[in-house]
């Protein structure tokens, strides 16, 4: 195997890889964002106390 053909291997590999990797990310792409959407939870809960653990006695 000379140069040229482990050149043209390796290139080869890389575009086989790029296109796979490019089709698996339009399938990820293809839901709707919900950018637009408004979102029922705006705020933060209310007031959050420390938990107090204690030893059991006896």
């Amino acid at each position: 195997m000379s140069t040229d053909d482990k050149t043209a291997a390796s290139e080869e590999m890389k575009r086989k890889f790029k296109e796979a990797l490019d089709k698996k990310n339009a399938q990820h792409r293809e839901g709707e964002a919900h950018l637009d959407g408004d979102s029922p939870v705006h705020g933060t809960h209310g007031a959050v106390t420390k938990r107090e653990f204690r030893r059991k006695s006896g």
